[in-house]
């Protein structure tokens, strides 16, 4: 990696100060806020935010802002997908520097309650050899307009959490691994001592049952062996949950666990996670693609629209595959179908479902929220 021109010995040391702290190994929703955080201080900006791309590449799935009052950001409501000038890097990933955001044709006016900026700096992000996100700078502090030297930073900054980004993503990848393993252990433990042992239970009350002429005894029995039957059956379940399919790095869960991760910050809060069914043995890794691409948007939609403080995440695997998000935020914007909505970029979700062979509807629930249902034939 070679730096761009940096004439200041001062700034060129706070540049190598940090790349040298983005080595430095974290979770990725941390690294993502902490480069946004570099980039302000680095360039000498008022206002920093990081746009990370969409599975196409075509809009912005999460947004994360420094800067912003916590107040301000609530009352500007929705988060940016990438129209205006936030979009012509996404169009055309090169760097952007404005003297004044508002004079640019593509420019779009700032939602109500949206303080004013001026000065504009912008760069992408690659990782993987792919644009993974944009860089976006206001306001430079104590002068008019960021500098030539003020881009280099940043480009070089870029290169440097590009490789971090892909670094992250790889221990991610490398954690899930030994996880699913410590999983596969926990299912061959459950399967050949608690069911056993279960099992054996249930068979031995069966045997009493026979010797019992109390109905109430008798009754109750029964219902004890009942209840045997049904936590066996949720104990298969847990096991086929914790089983790994043997291409772990196309582990749906582990997967599913990655995208939450990333959405943290852009949600407030983190989601709930339940799965339900062989979802690590059953789902093929084309389906489990599309799964991670629909639970990205339909998080990305929560995120930007929905203003909830929780979220439900609920993935079966039975005769179908059923992707379940639940949230309890305002629910669907007025003038919005109930049953299949095709607006806040829903609709990349229907035709997901559509193309498989399946449906999605998006409800507003009965008592506040929304709940989208993602559903397809399940094929291995």
């Amino acid at each position: 990696m070679s730096f761009q021109r940096v004439d200041d010995p001062e700034r060129l040391k706070a540049l190598i100060d940090a790349i040298l702290l983005l080595e430095v190994e974290m979770e990725l929703p941390k690294l993502l806020r902490h480069v946004v955080e570099t980039a302000v201080d680095l360039a000498g900006a008022t206002y920093g935010a990081l746009g990370v791309l969409d599975d196409e590449g075509q809009a912005l799935a999460q947004f994360i802002t420094v800067g912003l009052e916590a107040e301000v950001e609530r009352s500007i409501g929705d988060r940016p997908t990438g129209i205006g000038v936030l979009g012509l890097l996404i169009v055309d990933p090169k760097p952007i520097r404005l003297a004044r955001l508002s004079d640019n044709p593509q420019s779009s006016p700032l939602p109500p309650g949206h303080p004013e900026m001026f000065s504009f700096l912008g760069v992408p992000i690659r990782a993987g050899g792919c644009v993974f996100g944009n860089l976006y700078l206001t306001d430079k502090q104590g002068s008019q307009e960021f500098s030539q030297e003020d881009e280099d930073l940043l480009v070089t900054l870029g290169v440097a959490a590009g490789i971090a980004i892909d670094n992250a993503r790889l221990h991610s990848r490398l954690r899930h691994v030994a996880l699913l393993e410590e999983r596969e252990r926990m299912a061959r433990d459950f399967h050949d001592t608690v069911i056993q042992r279960l099992f054996a239970v249930g068979l031995t009350l069966q045997s009493a049952m026979l010797r019992v002429t109390d109905e109430v005894v008798a009754e109750r029995l029964e219902s004890s062996v009942d209840m045997l039957d049904d936590t066996i059956r949720q104990i298969r379940a847990t096991i086929f949950s914790l089983g790994k399919s043997g291409r772990t790095e196309d582990s749906l869960l582990a997967s599913v666990r990655e995208v939450v991760s990333e959405m943290v910050d852009s949600l407030g809060f983190e989601p709930n996670i339940r799965a339900d069914g062989p979802v690590d043995t059953a789902v093929g890794p084309g389906q489990a693609r599309e799964v991670i691409a629909v639970l990205r948007e339909g998080l990305a939609n929560v995120a930007r629209h929905a203003k909830a403080h929780s979220v439900d995440i609920d993935v079966q695997v039975g005769d179908e595959l059923v992707l379940r998000l639940v949230d309890d935020g305002i629910g669907l914007t007025e003038g919005l179908s109930p049953t299949v909505a095709t607006g806040h970029g829903l609709g990349h979700i229907v035709a997901r479902a559509e193309r498989l062979g399946g449906s999605c509807s998006v409800m507003t629930r009965e008592g506040g929220g929304t709940e989208l249902c993602w559903t397809v034939p399940l094929h291995p």
